[in-house]
């Protein structure tokens, strides 16, 4: 149920009523009990989070977590030095074309 502002024009008393929305606005003043409140227009309550609870990544989709993770094992191994194709070209020795590393003196 939400809480609505009150003002009376009559005396000026301003108040909050916790009301249902279906309920008839107030109009008797609890101060002077003139008939002259009218509910008035307000802000309302914001949310707000506080906390170490709360954080942009806690309502992130499948896919999405899914993407990060794949993403953060690729920089791991990329800050190791050793990928799939690395390792896989390091047991075999490079080419040189025919030439020997050897010199014939």
């Amino acid at each position: 149920m939400p809480t609505y502002e009150y003002r009376c024009h009559a005396c000026g008393h301003k108040w909050e009523e916790f009301q249902s929305i279906k309920a008839n606005p107030s109009r008797k003043c609890p101060s002077c009990k003139a008939l002259k409140a009218e509910r008035i227009i307000s802000a309302g309550g914001g949310i707000i989070f506080r906390g170490s609870g709360f954080y942009q990544t806690d309502y992130r989709s499948e896919s999405y977590k899914k993407g990060a993770e794949a993403a953060s094992k690729a920089a791991e191994s990329a800050a190791s030095g050793t990928t799939a194709s690395s390792e896989s070209g390091a047991a075999k020795k490079p080419e040189t074309g025919g030439k020997s590393s050897k010199s014939s003196d």
